[in-house]
């Protein structure tokens, strides 16, 4: 099973004492590609060094929306310099969080600004959204955004449906495989095959049977497996199918990095 994981945290502190016995079991455990994902410009730029050091591993550049108020000019051109580099494969996590985030119509701006870089430099854009669904996609469509993932997906399957009608990829992570996810559940049964891609998230959002360990991209089969179960598939389609999205997504068919 070769699998991809679209979207974790390598630079976190929680991979400190292990970082590279942790992509040592990633690839022992069929993982062949990763996207560490930036959330300020520090943590973008670490995640831009472990793409350069590792073949499998690629960088995605941005100011999460938690540390949107930091997001000013400066920064953006800080990230467009970054984002320059080869093994950059999109801007992002980017977006809204109005469950937790600092003031609305400042994430607003931010978002704007990271579409705006997407667009000029031909990225795609992955977003995180809590709360904000409607918003979200009101700014995607102001910005005629067409590579968009929807990172950690925790909307409906109706909302789902408006992402896909759009383009867009809806990724899912270990939330698929808690008891408690009815609705994770549903939206991995309904998005087509052409949209869905894999996630750990890692070092957060652990699947089961794992959780309350610190996540690592290597349990990104059991996510697989499991949304395999609920598509009365074989996990080796789920990986197949989502592996190429990723690579189509990002680019990497193209031999980018």
């Amino acid at each position: 099973m070769a699998l991809f994981d679209s979207h974790l945290h390598l630079d976190d502190d929680a991979f400190d004492p292990d970082r590279e016995e942790v992509l040592a079991r990633a690839r022992a455990a069929g993982v062949v590609g990763m996207v560490t994902v930036g959330s300020d410009v520090m943590s973008s730029a670490r995640a831009h060094a472990l793409a350069e050091r590792h073949q499998d591993v690629y960088a995605a550049v941005a100011v999460h929306p938690y540390e949107a108020a930091q997001a000013g000019p400066e920064t953006m051109e800080e990230l467009r310099t970054m984002a320059g580099h080869p093994k950059v494969v999109a801007i992002g996590e980017t977006g809204l969080d109005f469950m937790r985030g600092p003031d609305r119509d400042i994430q607003r701006d931010v978002f704007r600004r990271h579409l705006r870089l997407a667009a000029d430099l031909d990225l795609p854009v992955v977003v995180h959204c809590r709360e904000a669904f409607g918003d979200v996609l009101d700014i995607l469509r102001e910005w005629n955004a067409r590579r968009v993932v929807m990172h950690a997906f925790s909307g409906s399957v109706e909302t789902a449906r408006r992402c896909v009608d759009a383009g867009y990829a809806i990724s899912l992570g270990g939330p698929v495989t808690y008891t408690s996810a009815r609705q994770t559940r549903d939206v991995a049964r309904f998005v087509p095959p052409e949209a869905l891609l894999l996630e750990t998230d890692a070092p957060v959002l652990t699947p089961e049977p794992y959780r309350g360990r610190r996540n690592e991209p290597a349990y990104l089969a059991r996510i697989a497996e499991r949304i395999a179960v609920l598509r009365g598939v074989d996990p080796d389609v789920i990986a197949a199918t989502t592996t190429a999205n990723a690579r189509r997504i990002f680019r990497l068919e193209e031999g980018r990095g």
